[in-house]
């Protein structure tokens, strides 16, 4: 028995959810297990963040091909995954491209926010947030546990559509599970498709442009061309943190998109659920995602740490204290 066949049947559970979301919540915090233990030996946190990247795009890109490779180990399909995510089968609409396009929104994301990062710490030699648990392993270890559980939430709505089987919507199969045949999956957008991926195109672009004007503040800062404290141009006039606005509503957009599907009858059938239960469980872990991202963005690790630190800084200057008053911590002004 190979390693891959090892893993399917390990993880052959009942439920097509469970089959794909265990074994990538494992996968996520096995990567970051593999990485925390050098980094821990070196005491260096600089592949910290690239390792969190590297597990969206890794975990994004196994639940995406989980359910063709169970598919293909047990004979339903001889194709690669192209076919397996464009050929429907009976009583099948022309669904996936669902899958693909939310699997390419996290990995666009996930690789330029880590790149970003990565080239930021290389620069900069060191991360400020690892300066009193660098020397400690036990809490070293769990910064890096912390990322996998970070990661895990977060794709809980693409790791639910990615889980979707494509036998699931067969009508021998659904014939056997209710009396009433459930429509089939448009392949057209639905509005939450439109509304989601709308969200998520604002937010990245929110995020990346605001990244971008503090990379330029920065460098024209190292080069003198100005002599500012803390940065209140561009979007960084609109909100005080622009940049963790555009990634919570990146992820609001997956998670609306994502949830516009799983709640529909198909999808419930195919996922192994129904009822109002069934609704209120895929709507649940799709909303666990952009709340958990904007829970750590507003108490944990992104404005706290940003605003103490320019608070015991630049607290008493009277410009300083007027950009606070006058720009939104969060959600930019605009007007």
């Amino acid at each position: 028995m190979t390693l891959l066949q090892a893993i399917l049947h390990a993880t052959a559970f009942r439920s097509p959810l469970l089959r794909t979301l265990v074994p990538t919540v494992a996968l996520a915090y096995g990567v970051q297990a593999a990485v925390a233990v050098p980094s821990i030996a070196a005491k260096t946190e600089t592949y910290y963040d690239l390792s969190g990247s590297l597990t969206y795009l890794s975990c994004t890109a196994f639940s995406l091909f989980l359910p063709y490779l169970r598919a293909r180990s047990a004979g339903y399909i001889t194709g690669g995954l192209t076919e397996y995510l464009s050929a429907p089968g009976p009583g099948q609409g022309a669904w996936f491209w669902r899958q693909a396009v939310l699997s390419a929104a996290v990995g666009l994301w996930a690789t330029r926010l880590g790149t970003y990062l990565f080239q930021r710490i290389k620069a900069d030699g060191h991360d400020s947030r690892f300066d009193s648990i660098r020397n400690s392993p036990g809490k070293f270890l769990g910064a890096f546990f912390a990322q996998a559980t970070w990661v895990s939430l977060c794709l809980l709505p693409v790791i639910g559509v990615n889980a979707l089987p494509r036998a699931a919507f067969a009508l021998t199969r659904i014939e056997k599970v209710t009396t009433k045949i459930p429509t089939a999956i448009s392949a057209s957008p639905y509005w939450t498709d439109i509304l989601g991926i709308a969200l998520f195109v604002f937010g990245i672009g929110v995020e990346i442009v605001a990244d971008r004007q503090k990379s330029q503040w920065v460098t024209e800062k190292k080069e003198k061309k100005h002599d500012e404290d803390f940065l209140t141009r561009g979007l960084w006039s609109k909100s005080r943190h622009p940049n963790y606005f555009g990634e919570s509503t990146l992820w609001t957009g997956i998670a609306v998109a994502a949830g516009g599907l799983l709640v529909r009858n198909s999808a419930q059938v195919g996922l192994g659920l129904g009822g109002v239960s069934g609704k209120i469980a895929v709507l649940s872990m799709c909303a666990v995602s952009p709340a958990f991202v904007t829970f750590l963005l507003l108490k944990v690790s992104g404005v706290p740490l940003s605003e103490n630190k320019y608070d015991k800084r630049y607290g008493d200057r009277k410009d300083y204290q007027q950009w606070k008053e006058n720009t939104p911590m969060f959600v930019p002004k605009l007007f």
